[in-house]
């Protein structure tokens, strides 16, 4: 090993000498060069070699090659690069193809060599990374894409990216990315042929026989490789981002009309299709004078609004008399919906435009509700719609028709009770009970913590004292515990010390129980004038009953509350004595580590 290292030591003997007599490095900064990289040479020829070693290699020697760039230019220095940049550069993609031969799955190794040889000009090596590269790799789209992109980017090789394009095909005939950057890149090739046309002519240079076809000019490469994608990929969402691709260049409009065609003609039992072209017509705006004033650009821009309704419209109709299944018409007024949400987001001085946008929404939700095809996403834009205009009966009554469409829903049952409660509704008891008994308990929470709100606000203590008993009689612990802190909470606000230490002993046996139940007690009995440490030590020694072996921050603060004016310190030994003993795990070394610094002072 030691001849291997020392052969290639002697051979960055010519480049260091170099760096040396040309004054870009002094003499021990080449002696400090030759030490590290003996050392790192020594780790790569182990019989065991390690990756990381490979890597620090890597980033040692490009180091190197960013330090002489940056001494270059301080000093002026341009020459020598062939006998300085160069045996280094060649070295560093010497040890990534060992480390790639080595370790080729590492899919990130190969790109970091890809992003080297494209940083330091060696492109040609690009190529041959990644034909190597995707020999070990076919299964991953995304590598082809960039072995693609890099030979049209970097090389100027549109023949060499179709090639890959193909090739990568072969392995993923129906992948939607591969064929949209395929088409893309047929488009940038027929692009440049079109510039180099322009140049030529305006150059007026004599091409003989050369002749730049016209059908490649148009795009014809782009539409076979369309035709082609959408044979095996019969999509409206993968036509319409081809579609988009095409808007991109301003050469393809016969290209854009066909794309358009077909997906009027073939995709229109998808809501996509009906979604992007009513967004069209807001894009055909008419030029003139009443495009002046405000009220002239409010009149255009609803008219355009319209026509995108008329669309929609349109594939409401559409979709209702093609599809059997109703239920598949809820994406249509989804995006219906969305899109008048959307424009009425949009600000505008002139109020005659914001109440057509208002109107036009309450209609679409009002009809999309009545065909029980209304996300329940899109009822709390409802009624928050219908509390700001004022219209507190309508409100009520979409709040019920939510419950009764989706009447499992915790956020509809959550929103829509919200709503009546702010409306003042009477039956408000009932409508609790009728949601828990539909909802999953599991997800009930939400729906308790508004009802105790509700309870507390309106009701009388012994009625709201029922919530509470019958809260604590869930099996969901995550309810029963939060109604166990709120009941304490509220026993404190309505009866003081006394009512709060009644309700704390009749629930401190009722487990599940949470640390907050506890603290919350103590907190408590600490506002009281004169607190009494027995019931503080009491309350303590409950929660540590429950939480001993795993909170460690309990023990701290009962140590802290002996160590106070109420407590006894000759008690912290045996505490601190008891907390090592039965805390767990990771727990005991957190525990030491904050009690020392409380010791020294530092929390």
């Amino acid at each position: 090993m030691a001849e291997i290292v020392q052969h290639r030591i002697e051979e960055r003997i010519p480049e260091l000498e170099q760096l040396e007599r040309v004054g870009l490095f002094t003499k021990k900064e080449v002696k400090s060069i030759i030490k590290r990289a003996t050392a790192l040479e020594y780790k790569l020829h182990r019989l065991i070699v390690n990756k990381d070693d490979f890597i620090a290699y890597i980033q040692y020697e490009i180091n190197i090659l960013e330090l002489i760039k940056k001494r270059r230019a301080h000093i002026h220095y341009q020459f020598k690069r062939e006998e300085i940049e160069f045996p280094i550069i060649h070295r560093i993609n010497s040890v990534f193809r060992r480390a790639t031969n080595k370790w080729k799955d590492d899919v990130q190794l190969w790109l970091s060599h890809v992003a080297f040889c494209k940083k330091w000009s060696t492109k040609g090596q690009i190529s041959k990374v990644f034909s190597s590269l995707l020999a070990i790799h076919p299964d991953k789209p995304a590598l082809w894409i960039l072995a693609a992109k890099s030979e049209l980017e970097d090389r100027n090789s549109s023949e060499s990216a179709r090639h890959l394009f193909l090739r990568a095909l072969r392995f993923h005939p129906e992948d939607k990315k591969v064929y949209l950057e395929y088409f893309r890149m047929e488009l940038l090739h027929c692009e440049k042929l079109r510039k180099q046309k322009e140049e030529l002519e305006k150059a007026e240079m004599d091409l003989g026989e050369y002749e730049f076809s016209a059908e490649i000019l148009t795009g014809k490469l782009a539409e076979v490789v369309y035709r082609e994608s959408t044979g095996k990929i019969k999509e409206a969402e993968f036509v319409i981002s081809l579609l988009n691709v095409a808007a991109i260049f301003d050469f393809t409009k016969e290209l854009q009309d066909f794309i358009l065609q077909d997906l009027q003609t073939n995709y229109t039992a998808d809501s996509l299709t009906w979604d992007f072209m009513a967004k069209r017509e807001l894009e055909a705006s008419v030029a003139g004078e009443e495009l002046l004033t405000a009220r002239g650009r409010a009149a255009d821009i609803n008219r355009r609004e319209e026509r995108c309704c008329q669309v929609y419209e349109e594939g409401v109709k559409s979709l209702n008399t093609a599809v059997a299944v109703p239920c598949n018409l809820e994406p249509m007024w989804s995006s219906y919906v969305t899109f008048c949400l959307e424009r009425l987001k949009r600000k505008t001085n002139v109020d005659e435009l914001r109440e057509k946008r208002q109107q036009r929404l309450l209609g679409v939700l009002q009809r999309a509700h009545d065909s029980s095809l209304l996300k329940e996403g899109y009822y709390k834009n409802w009624l928050q719609m219908l509390l700001s205009t004022g219209d507190a009966e309508r409100a009520a009554s979409v709040a019920m028709a939510a419950t009764q469409r989706h009447s499992q829903s915790v956020s509809v049952w959550s929103l829509s009770l919200q709503t009546l409660m702010q409306l003042g509704s009477g039956d408000m008891g009932r409508l609790f009970q009728e949601a828990l008994a539909l909802v999953n308990p599991k997800e009930s929470l939400p729906l308790w913590q508004l009802q105790v709100q509700w309870s507390v606000a309106n009701q009388s203590p012994e009625e709201t004292d029922d919530v509470f008993k019958r809260g604590l009689l869930s099996t969901v612990a995550a309810v029963s515990m939060e109604i166990k802190e709120s009941y304490l909470d509220w026993s404190y606000s309505t009866g003081g010390y006394k009512k709060a230490r009644t309700t704390f002993t009749s629930l401190k046996e009722n487990r599940p129980l949470s640390k907050a139940f506890f603290t919350r007690m103590i907190e408590i009995e600490k506002e009281q004038e004169t607190p009494k440490m027995n019931s503080l030590r009491d309350y303590y020694e409950r929660a540590l009953q429950e939480f001993g072996t795993s909170d460690d921050d309990l023990w701290l603060q009962y140590i802290q509350e002996e160590l106070g004016p109420l407590g006894q310190p000759e008690n912290c030994g045996k505490i601190h004595w008891r907390a090592m003993k039965f805390l767990e795990g990771a727990s005991v070394e957190s525990f030491t580590y904050k009690y020392t610094l409380f010791q020294t002072g530092h929390l």
